[in-house]
């Protein structure tokens, strides 16, 4: 929280994984869109925080998520950086929003209000 500030000094989601670095750098013009490697700006170290503790994620992930979950199918279709990167990014993205809502983290919320949907 020290390092991003007011996180409603980004717009989105995305631009504060911009500033981070993990988002695809882009070359994108005239309908022809070019996404190169992860970029390495912003805060080196809180980027390689998020990325370390996505592998942990990763690596506790291939043995007890079940096989339908986002994380896994993702594995399955990439290498494990990639897929650590996406993660990071996918962390990155729920740290704006908790951080812009003044709200608090909990893990099995989609579980629930899935299966409220369900009902």
């Amino acid at each position: 929280m020290a390092t991003v500030g007011n996180a409603t000094e980004f717009k989105s989601s995305r631009q504060l994984a911009a500033w981070l670095g993990l988002v695809p750098k882009q070359h994108s013009s005239g309908g022809k869109q070019l996404l190169l490697g992860i970029s390495k700006r912003g805060d080196t170290y809180l980027r390689t925080l998020l990325i370390h503790g996505a592998r942990a994620v990763i690596r506790f992930a291939e043995k007890k998520a079940e096989p339908e979950s986002w994380l896994r199918k993702l594995i399955t279709r990439r290498n494990k950086n990639v897929a650590a990167v996406a993660l990071a990014n996918k962390n990155a993205r729920i740290i704006w929003a908790l951080l812009t809502q003044k709200a608090t983290f909990h893990p099995d919320h989609t579980m629930a209000t899935t299966a409220t949907a369900a009902h």
